[in-house]
């Protein structure tokens, strides 16, 4: 019986972990929206369990549309979402540390691609850390650590002094 309620006390904690999602940072503000996102043209690629994103291939890392709750979104190949984040301003990432590890960078070799429904006029580089970041629309683009394919878990969620919000095929952060 002991086994039983200390697996039950386990298992509640970590359902607490879950829930939190895009905890973390400096100011969560417990704004998490959970939705799913379908991409148009989804090709798989290797994945090393979601926590780091893998080297785009030498051609550039593609960028896809999405459906998702919140409309179109911008994901990659995988179907992981993208985000932007509200405090840049500029084509220059402020997201380093804590906030890069929690944010992932959505880096890429060579120039990034434009899949269906994505514009590759406004796809973009910014050098991060001596890498290349690709931006959309001057925007770059991150992901969140613990979102797997088809999610969108941190929309809206206010982490290290900004929004974090999903991106339409039009350039525009998703308010």
């Amino acid at each position: 019986m002991n086994r039983a309620l200390t697996l039950t006390a386990v298992l509640a904690a970590l359902a607490v972990l879950v829930v939190a999602g895009c905890g973390g940072g400096d100011d969560d503000s417990g704004d998490d929206v959970a939705a799913t996102t379908t991409p148009q043209a989804s090709k798989p690629a290797g994945s090393d369990g979601g926590k780091e994103k893998p080297e785009a291939k030498q051609d550039g890392s593609l960028v896809e549309v999405g459906d998702s709750e919140f409309g179109r979104i911008l994901v990659d190949d995988e179907g992981r979402t993208l985000y932007a984040f509200d405090k840049e301003k500029t084509d220059r990432s402020e997201c380093f540390g804590a906030c890069a590890e929690a944010w992932p960078p959505f880096y890429t070799k060579g120039e990034p691609q434009a899949g269906k429904g994505v514009d590759q006029g406004l796809l973009g580089t910014t050098d991060h850390d001596g890498r290349d970041l690709v931006t959309y629309d001057g925007h770059p683009l991150y992901y969140y650590v613990d979102e797997g394919p088809n999610e969108v878990l941190c929309q809206g969620v206010d982490e290290f002094g900004g929004l974090w919000l999903v991106v339409d095929p039009g350039g525009e952060p998703i308010q």
